[in-house]
């Protein structure tokens, strides 16, 4: 997954058709290029254009969101990391362990948040001590584990 930009190197802003078109994918992800274009008043070609266009850009990816609990996954957690030295050094290593899904570098008492699915305890443990906490850098830890996931959307708009 591509990281999001920062306000620093946002793209310039979308006309209200390709907004439009988000929403629409926003609010299903399968809708055909042929209703897109009945809402937003273009043609199914166009549709499929501006659609390539964006997702090109890296304005937009169209993927399958899963539920973690539904394939085996069944520990998910939000780990609050401290770090000294450069945190982007650090970021980019724990983006590259598998069971880490979400990272983050961000201001207050942590330095990076991570996101982590596992199978189970066993395996959060393994990755906190064996992966995690063994990085160059990594000054600390805090483990949020999460108890029941009790919202998450994809559907907030193109404000």
């Amino acid at each position: 997954m591509e990281p999001r930009r920062s306000n620093a190197a946002r793209p310039p802003g979308l006309d209200s058709v390709s907004k439009a078109i988000i929403e629409q994918l926003q609010a299903d992800g399968r809708r055909s290029y042929a209703e897109i274009g009945k809402v937003v008043g273009l043609s199914e070609a166009a549709v499929r254009q501006r659609v390539q266009k964006l997702t090109d850009s890296g304005v937009m990816q169209i993927v399958a969101v899963t539920d973690p609990m539904q394939l085996g996954f069944y520990r998910q957690a939000m780990i609050g990391i401290r770090v000294s030295g450069d945190t982007r050094t650090v970021a980019d290593k724990l983006a590259s362990l598998p069971s880490v899904d979400y990272v983050v570098l961000t201001a207050g008492n942590f330095d990076i948040l991570a996101e982590v699915i596992c199978e189970n305890d066993d395996e959060l443990i393994n990755l906190l001590n064996s992966e995690i906490r063994t990085l160059p850098g990594v000054a600390s830890t805090e483990t949020f584990v999460y108890l029941r996931l009790h919202k998450q959307l994809y559907d907030w708009g193109t404000r």
